[in-house]
């Protein structure tokens, strides 16, 4: 008992130098969005009292409602596009041979080495011929367009450690190929599709450029432009206001971690074992 209390101690004291750099943003976040208007710019650490109400003033003052529900539209729908996508193409990559198949694995590595900030240009003016600049919708299917080529790489990765015996012993028992997919193989694949989606929602989440540059009026735009606008073409930042919106929008996405914790660990377990 002594010595796993021993490795115990030393496992935290090399992580701690990690865990402190991980949680000091949030911790500054935190503190600075409870600190009271007058007390933001204080090189006090400790605010002398929580103002909680920032909270409050922040939501009514800064359209973060309308904000944050732009946000989970997009990225749900962002992801659930690139998934339905994603999951045939990948499927058909971990369990076809065709030609030019090792040729489309290098093109899905290629895309991911263009920034959307190289592409936003084009995509204006397509999105402009379309009459959709300023539209939700599009943004969403935009983003899912962006993370079809990481979600086929992720999973077609991890189809392939499922055993082809499960669906060959499914197809001998009648079942058809569309039958062994829904029934048999895609459960089995409910790990890593989950821990996909969670990148893909995350990314989404995240994205910036393309929003800032499609979306033009404050009613669509989502959380990272939102935030921004609190900051850019000011004579004065209320921090209190723009630390508890981005404390608050991190809020979703620690919950979806949380959440699907489990999935996470049980996807990432199947792409380590490959």
């Amino acid at each position: 008992m002594g010595s796993k209390l021993k490795r115990s101690l030393v496992c935290w004291l090399i992580l701690l130098p990690f865990v402190v750099a991980g949680l000091f943003p949030f911790a500054v976040m935190a503190i600075t969005a409870l600190k009271a208007p007058d007390e933001v710019l204080n090189p006090t650490w400790w605010p002398s009292r929580l103002a909680f109400e920032n909270f409050v003033t922040m939501w009514q003052a800064t359209n973060f409602g309308p904000a944050l529900l732009n946000s989970v539209i997009v990225s749900v729908v962002s992801t659930l596009v690139a998934l339905v996508v994603s999951i045939p193409a990948a499927y058909a990559l971990g369990r076809f041979r065709f030609a030019g198949q090792g040729a489309f694995r290098v093109f899905l590595i290629v895309t991911q080495m263009l920034s959307p900030i190289v592409l936003v240009i084009g995509l204006f003016r397509l999105v402009a011929w379309a009459g959709l600049i300023d539209n939700v919708s599009a943004v969403a299917f935009v983003y899912g367009a962006f993370n079809i080529a990481f979600t086929v790489w992720m999973l077609q990765s991890y189809f392939a450690t499922i055993p082809r015996d499960l669906e060959e012993a499914a197809w001998m028992e009648g079942a058809s190929r569309w039958r062994t997919l829904v029934s048999v193989f895609l459960p089995l694949a409910v790990p890593a599709i989950v821990v996909t989606a969670i990148f893909a929602f995350i990314n989404a989440w995240n994205e910036f450029v393309i929003a800032l540059t499609m979306l033009r009026t404050q009613d669509s735009y989502t959380l990272p432009i939102q935030i921004f606008s609190l900051v850019a073409g000011r004579y004065t930042v209320e921090w209190h206001h723009v630390m508890a919106a981005t404390f608050v929008a991190t809020i979703p996405v620690a919950i979806a971690f949380a959440w699907l914790q489990r999935y996470l660990v049980r996807g990432l377990s199947v792409g380590a074992v490959k």
